[in-house]
């Protein structure tokens, strides 16, 4: 495949990868937040608290309805009297708030009902209570008056509000409670995943925006009044100098500080038996709320798959007063990221090896993976990491396949060219090497070998067909198997005659030493061949081994629907199959030309062609060459070529 064709496709998939992940990070699709990027967000969560876990906060306390608390006060729902004990121990330690993640939906009792109604009017200015939200189908159901006073008035931008989640119903404690103490909404619904991730700041009930259970916690724990948050919509929360930033919809990422009960706990039961100390509450911001497994009071988090819901009601209120909050980058840095680092691999890739592309993908995959989760653990900032990633990852997967199923089609076509022409150690650098193997036509200084049996003709006449068929090809395995041993490239076999050249299709220095000892080893072998046949009554077959050097046209010849050869073609070669048929004049079973004994001159100069004769032979006038040219005569003083 030509080169250009590769780096173009690469380069336009890698662009129409690009706009397509800038598609998808400005359209944002639930599915890819919620589902994937969501759970890359949990992973940093968890490698944040490895490289800088939070601190837990002193200053925030959950007295827990647990399981020590039923076995030793009975079952769940307690009686609201207990309740009304329960709470009213907790108050006489003065905490600086008691959000109350309790539902009472329904009467219980007069007596009861009175005796919680009257403790929490005791706490009325420190005790905040759940109030639930839900939609239903149908119309949205009047709001009661006691919900309406618990209202955020400071709301700017309300053209914004549109995107904040819409109730319909609410779900609260009985009037008679409800109206004894600040409310806060406790809509928390999950991702797709089901994983509780966010906390809705605000809510929008029929005209009215309604504040979190935590949020006027939280308010309540800066000494400010619900009347002194401001919601600047789709953009974020005011409470005195603390800024909470929010999301369109008005929700806050929950920055969990790790696994469930990793706030303090103290158990319900302690504290209506009085074994625990009252200052641990004191001041402190408590959450009342249950914990035992038959509350069925439990959500999904990155951290946990069963955190009692009131311990993300209070982590909410900790990451407000201690001003943890994940900010977004804004969306024009991970646009530049997905831009940036999807054009340089779309450039940079097709013009690279498969190693060092690979090498290159890794390093700015983990380059922003690094600094994405360095400003995530030490900065607080979070900065989507799907989509520049998984289009760096789709642009290197693609490369490397294309590259691979190219390349290794390549390979198969240079296999399946050049097993038949050269050893196999030459085609496996061919494969690792692919571009040493010019395919097209191309000029090149080459050693040409001719070698043709003497007196075939006459051999062939006076035997049977598949005799001489046999002999011949013991011989022409033989001499293969030589050429290959020396790196030689078997241009064709031509009746009893071989043609072999070195120098191509990978270039090689030493190509007339090479063929020099090929043709020595050739003639070696022939002479125990001859011996081998005379022992078995064979007829010993001779040949002749005529060597040139020159320049010559190396390619692939032929039809290109048909049949192509990669072979040589040029005068050199000419006069090569002419020096062969001069062995039969000279009496020399291998010769050589000038322009070859040239090229190892200096060898036997200076000693390093040893156990070798060289003769100057002739300066003869071969047929097609209008100047002489000098032979030699090459022989070999041993048995073995080494």
């Amino acid at each position: 495949m030509n080169p250009f064709t590769r780096i173009k496709a690469i380069t336009v998939f890698g662009v129409v990868s690009t706009g397509c992940f800038l598609v998808l990070n400005l359209l944002a699709p639930q599915f890819v937040e919620e589902r994937v990027e969501s759970l890359l967000v949990d992973f940093r969560f968890q490698l944040r608290n490895l490289m800088a876990p939070p601190v837990v906060p002193q200053n925030i306390v959950i007295v827990e309805v647990d399981e020590k608390s039923l076995e030793k006060y009975g079952r769940w729902p307690w009686s609201r009297v207990r309740q009304a004990k329960l709470i009213e121990r907790i108050a006489k330690a003065k905490p600086s708030v008691l959000a109350v993640d309790i539902f009472y939906p329904e009467r219980e009792s007069k007596k009861a009902d009175a005796a919680l109604a009257k403790t929490l009017g005791k706490g009325r200015g420190t005790i905040v209570m759940a109030a639930g939200f839900d939609v239903v189908p149908g119309k949205t159901v009047e709001a009661p008056d006691f919900l309406l006073d618990n209202a955020l008035l400071n709301i700017k931008d309300q053209s914004r509000l549109s995107q904040a989640p819409q109730v319909n119903k609410p779900k609260t404690s009985i009037a008679q409670l409800s109206s004894q103490a600040m409310l806060g909404h406790v809509y928390s619904p999950s991702d797709l995943d089901g994983k509780l991730r966010w906390e809705y700041l605000y809510i929008k009930y029929a005209d009215d925006v309604y504040p979190s259970l935590s949020l006027v916690a939280a308010a309540q724990a800066l000494g400010k009044t619900t009347a002194d948050i401001v919601v600047y919509a789709g953009r974020g929360v005011q409470v005195g100098d603390t800024y909470i930033p929010v999301e369109p919809a008005g929700r806050m990422r929950v920055d969990y500080l790790g696994r469930d009960r990793t706030l303090r706990y103290i158990s319900a039961a302690d504290v209506l038996s009085g074994s625990y100390q009252p200052s641990d509450l004191t001041g402190k911001v408590v959450f009342l709320g249950t914990s035992a497994i038959s509350t069925y009071d439990f959500v999904v988090t990155p951290f946990s798959a069963r955190m009692p819901g009131v311990e993300k009601n209070a982590t909410v209120v900790e990451n407000i007063l201690n001003k943890r909050f994940l900010k977004n980058a804004p969306i024009s840095v991970v646009t530049l990221a997905v831009i940036v680092t999807g054009l340089v691999l779309s450039l940079l890739l097709p013009t690279m090896r498969a190693r060092n592309g690979l090498v290159l993908s890794f390093a700015l995959m983990g380059l922003y993976a690094a600094g994405n989760q360095y400003l995530f653990a030490y900065h607080g900032y979070y900065a989507n990491l799907f989509y520049p990633f998984a289009n760096m990852a789709v642009i290197s997967v693609f490369s490397g396949a294309y590259k691979y199923l190219t390349e290794e089609r390549k390979a198969k076509e240079l296999k399946k060219m050049f097993s038949h022409y050269v050893s196999p150690k030459i085609v496996e650098e061919l494969l690792k090497n692919p571009e040493l193997a010019k395919l097209g036509g191309y000029r090149r200084e080459i050693t040409v070998l001719f070698s043709d049996v003497r007196g075939f003709t006459t051999f062939s006449e006076s035997r049977k067909p598949e005799e001489v068929v046999e002999h011949l090809n013991e011989y022409l395995h033989e001499m293969t198997d030589i050429i290959f041993k020396w790196d030689g490239t078997l241009d064709k076999f031509v009746g009893d005659e071989i043609m072999a050249f070195w120098g191509a299709p990978l270039e090689q220095p030493n190509h007339a030493e090479l063929a020099i000892k090929c043709a020595l080893n050739m003639s070696d072998k022939l002479e125990e061949l001859q011996a081998k046949w005379r022992a078995e009554g064979k007829y010993p077959l001779d040949n002749g081994i005529g060597i040139n050097t020159g320049d010559v046209l190396v390619g692939n010849i032929g039809s290109a629907d048909k049949k192509m050869d990669y072979t040589i073609i040029g005068d050199h070669v000419n006069l090569g199959a002419r020096v062969e048929t001069l062995t039969r004049k000279y009496d020399s079973r291998v010769l050589i030309t000038e322009f070859t004994f040239e090229k190892i001159r200096h060898l036997a100069e200076e000693g390093k062609l040893y156990r070798v004769d060289m003769k100057e032979m002739d300066t003869v006038k071969v047929k097609g060459k209008e100047i002489p040219v000098k032979i030699y005569g090459i022989y070999s003083v041993h048995k073995k070529t080494t």
